[in-house]
């Protein structure tokens, strides 16, 4: 999945409602694009208690000419605790600000490509090229609450499986996934939130045919604007908890924003 982050809008927000954190959530998109002329770097770190599996990612966000336009691009590393450490697949983002603060709600789907970058032999890549779509939408109800919303399909083609017969196959992969958060804004520069997302995750099972298996990730968390001039840092925190047909348990996500002009 990808991570979302931003800073104060300028818009007719700051006229209808007061200014606050924008464009930094955890697990859900928000649906606000960089403005003009602002880059952002964004650092998530997410630790799975039960697997003792970590999963740090970097993205970069960057607008092209305006904010009708966004390209962005998300590094992971993976540290999984049965022996693999590295760099998983890549992927290059591109978004599109349908709708903003002169429509309903703010739009802004995104069409990302999948980089086979990780080794899928040791479990960090899937080893094919792949394409993910996302619909996030924003909604900002009042001054002290703001919602989003978002769908998303993952297709991963030509992956290759194994059946227990030792014969080899190939399918096409598909993900899906839907979500949706609560923020509460406390103050200017202070947020509590919640995040709900619900994963459907595809694999080959033993007789060579595509499985489904669920996840459903619960996650209260808070985030905080730190302004020094122009530059703006957003640290946040998070206790995901996660649910699978395998069981629950409660992990830990950590997120720093830094945001400037260039």
């Amino acid at each position: 999945m990808i991570f979302a982050a931003m800073i104060y809008s300028p818009h007719s927000y700051s006229q209808q409602f007061s200014e606050t954190i924008e464009d930094n959530s955890f697990f859900i998109e928000e649906a606000f694009n960089q403005q003009e002329r602002v880059v952002q770097h964004i650092s998530n770190g997410y630790y799975q208690t039960d697997a003792k599996d970590f999963i740090y990612t970097f993205t970069q966000e960057w607008p092209v000419g305006s904010q009708m336009h966004q390209l962005s691009y998300t590094i992971p590393y993976q540290s999984i605790h049965a022996g693999s450490k590295g760099f998983g697949d890549i992927f290059i983002n591109y978004r599109y600000q349908l709708w903003d603060d002169r429509n309903w709600s703010w739009v802004a789907p995104r069409l990302s490509v999948i980089l086979p970058s990780g080794s899928s032999s040791k479990g960090l890549g899937n080893g094919v090229v792949g394409v993910q779509f996302c619909l996030p939408v924003s909604k900002r109800w009042s001054n002290e609450f703001i919602s989003h919303f978002n769908l998303g399909i993952t297709l991963l083609p030509d992956i290759k499986g194994e059946t227990t017969a030792g014969s080899t196959v190939h399918k096409t992969l598909p993900s899906y996934y839907a979500g949706a958060s609560g923020i509460w804004l406390l103050s200017r520069n202070f947020n509590l939130m919640c995040e709900v997302l619900y994963t459907i995750n595809s694999g080959i099972d033993g007789s060579g045919n595509v499985s489904f298996s669920f996840q459903a990730i619960l996650s209260p968390g808070i985030r905080y604007a730190i302004d020094l001039g122009d530059l703006q840092i957003v640290p946040g925190v998070a206790f995901p908890f996660s649910f699978t047909s395998a069981g629950s348990d409660m992990n830990l996500f950590g997120y720093l924003s830094f945001e400037h002009p260039f």
